[in-house]
């Protein structure tokens, strides 16, 4: 199994996961934060989707911007989630070797502040949104809202056996 082929399998095994925890966050509690300095629920959701979209740009064209933009509502937030997923697994399992080792570049400000490999990304990202999922998941109880399963059971998704 190539590194390419492993993160499509690790991608689609969190897809779901993402999803259950994203869906459990209390629409009226975006807002949410647990500290000053801590970014708050809708920051997070907006973090995730548009590294998905840094991800596509990447694939697509080699490069990618962060970029500054206001977050949508959830809604169009986790519409735009699950299609960027959806459409970054097609994409990457339509890669072949060479295009998952080609070196892109990364900006900020119009600015190249990073070159690396597209898998060499793609695994940082996912890593990256394995950890705000994470925060998210600590939000979610003191927000009102039930914790999904995430890797196991949680005290509101109790085991089924």
């Amino acid at each position: 199994m190539t590194l390419r082929e492993f993160y499509l399998q690790r991608r689609q095994a969190e897809f779901p996961v993402f999803m259950r925890v994203l869906k459990a966050i209390s629409k009226d509690q975006l807002n949410y934060k647990p500290a000053e300095r801590s970014p708050s629920a809708e920051q997070l959701v907006w973090t995730l989707t548009t590294e998905l979209k840094s991800c596509l740009d990447v694939v697509i064209d080699n490069k990618a911007e962060w970029k500054s933009v206001p977050p949508p509502s959830i809604d169009e937030m986790l519409e735009k989630f699950e299609r960027w997923s959806n459409e970054l697994t097609d994409r990457v399992s339509k890669m072949d070797e060479e295009a998952w080792n080609r070196t892109a570049q990364f900006y900020v400000n119009g600015k190249v502040v990073s070159e690396q490999p597209v898998g060499t990304f793609l695994w940082f990202i996912l890593f990256d949104a394995i950890h705000h999922r994470g925060q998210l998941a600590a939000y979610l109880r003191p927000m009102g809202s039930k914790v999904p399963a995430i890797y196991g059971p949680s005290a509101d998704e109790p085991s089924k056996t």
